[in-house]
């Protein structure tokens, strides 16, 4: 088949770099979010994206790829070297705040900002990053959706790519009634004891649903998603679907959903990002102790009543 050694030098490559789809308005969160990104919503002490970060640069990714949008200048500030704030610290004699600030994201991890100058959908957005991507496996991270792992379920991901060398998806069990809210797949085992996706459908009412195993916010696609990608045009609401991008590589290569191991929380919504906080607050090494003794006194109290 034509170009086919292409095809197998990239996903024989190692996954270094992670693509982050940052330019959706956050419209649930309002007012909170009309002048700064969902994605900078903090859970305890560090926001979102910085949680998917960390998340991206454990698993060895050294480049992360930001697809943003307007108002999101606070995200690149974040991760920008900030010259003032530094030399405030140090001149304070607070290094411990400074040492956070520096450690933001090591030195030898690179960022790089794209604009997706029309909201076009999950799938426009990862296609923006094909310039800066190129013929390498890559993985995708919704900043919202916040994985409670250990390991990360980036690494996780990686770990079963370096096994199959295919596209993986993220995937957990949803209630029947919650089905329209996600891509949902249908699966077969596969050779190795993996699943193999037979079909994957976009936000179907439960009762079109071909199961409840959900896609969840982290993809590992292999390049040949681009190609799927600027073929297929616009789907539903007008937007190029990345599930409807996924549907057409499965004509060609495997894909495999991994069901993960951790806890997410759906930080897209209200009470998702309060419960995220919450156990987080709880699980966390110098406030955990203190936390939990405050929710003690408010449930005793009888105000959770």
């Amino acid at each position: 088949m034509k170009g086919a050694p292409k095809l197998e030098k990239s996903i024989m490559s190692k996954v270094l770099k992670a693509v982050f789809p940052v330019a959706g308005l956050g419209t649930r969160f309002l007012p909170a979010t009309k002048a700064s990104p969902k994605e900078m919503l903090n859970i305890v002490d560090k926001p979102l994206i910085q949680y998917a970060a960390e998340e991206a640069e454990l698993a060895g990714i050294d480049q992360l790829v930001f697809i943003t949008g307007r108002s999101k200048r606070s995200i690149e500030d974040h991760f920008d070297k900030a010259y003032e704030l530094e030399a405030e610290l140090k001149n304070a004699g607070k290094y411990d705040l400074l040492k956070i600030v520096h450690n933001v994201l090591p030195p030898e991890v690179s960022c790089i900002y794209l604009r997706q100058a029309q909201a076009l959908g999950l799938g426009h957005a990862v296609l923006c990053a094909k310039p800066v991507v190129g013929n390498e496996p890559f993985v995708v991270i919704l900043a919202d959706d916040l994985i409670h792992a250990e390991p990360g379920v980036v690494g996780q991901m990686i770990e079963q790519y370096e096994r199959h060398q295919c596209s993986i998806l993220a995937v957990e069990e949803v209630p029947r009634h919650e089905t329209n809210k996600y891509g949902i797949v249908a699966t077969r085992p596969g050779p190795g004891g993996e699943l193999r996706v037979t079909s994957i459908v976009e936000k179907p009412a439960p009762q079109d649903a071909p199961s409840n195993l959900a896609v969840v916010g982290r993809y590992l696609l292999t390049p040949r998603i681009f190609d799927k990608l600027e073929r297929i045009g616009q789907g539903a609401g007008g937007e190029i679907q990345l599930t409807d991008g996924i549907a057409a590589l499965l004509e060609d290569e495997p894909v495999i959903a991994y069901p993960f191991h951790g806890k997410r929380y759906d930080c897209g919504s209200k009470l998702g990002y309060l419960e995220a906080t919450v156990e987080l607050a709880l699980a966390h090494g110098d406030l955990g102790a203190g936390f939990k003794a405050y929710l003690k006194r408010l449930t005793e109290s009888g105000v959770c009543n």
